[in-house]
């Protein structure tokens, strides 16, 4: 595998951000000779690929072909490999940095019966709520591991609203407000 110089490695990360993957334009201060000899090492080692420019959609040109038309340079997927991202991640990241692909929505948290977690939150939503003595004794697990499932799991996985106040003869009781719907 060929070591990519930082002139490289900054053309076809950048173009491997932009729609069709298009290298252009250049990164500054790399105009003329210095421009023409990177890009011909790129070309030869097969990371860019020169291809007939759209003018109709403003593509930057490399250079006029003489007959009117123009080319651009277009990161391959061989160029794509040596900075190592693969040709569909490319197509994804370019989308996304342009806003013309959404975000996927996630798949909302399933709630399982007949988990440890399931019992956990049985246990909050009754008016009583639970200690966390209580909560280690039914689910065996550490008392660290039970916090950790009231604020990640619950909390923020689930988006349920996890109370707790000091109650006298109890202790800290954990409760659940508002179970999410």
């Amino acid at each position: 595998m060929t070591k990519l110089t930082e002139t490289q490695t900054v053309i076809l990360s950048a173009g491997a951000q932009r729609p069709d993957n298009i290298a252009l334009p250049l990164p500054k201060g790399l105009a003329g000779a210095a421009a023409k000899m990177a890009v011909s090492k790129m070309i030869e080692h097969g990371w860019l690929q020169e291809v007939d420019a759209n003018l109709r959609c403003n593509e930057p040109l490399w250079r006029e072909t003489g007959d009117g038309h123009g080319t651009t340079l277009v990161v391959t997927d061989a160029g794509l490999l040596a900075i190592g991202v693969e040709p569909v991640e490319a197509q994804k990241i370019a989308a996304i940095h342009n806003g013309a692909a959404e975000m996927p929505v996630p798949k909302p948290p399933t709630r399982r019966e007949g988990t440890k977690q399931a019992m956990l939150i049985a246990m909050l939503l009754t008016s009583t709520g639970a200690t966390m003595e209580e909560i280690v004794a039914a689910t065996g697990w550490q008392a660290h591991s039970a916090r950790g499932a009231i604020s990640g799991a619950l909390g923020k996985k689930l988006g349920l609203i996890v109370t707790s106040a000091k109650e006298a003869g109890r202790g800290r009781v954990y409760r659940i407000d508002h179970p999410a719907t």
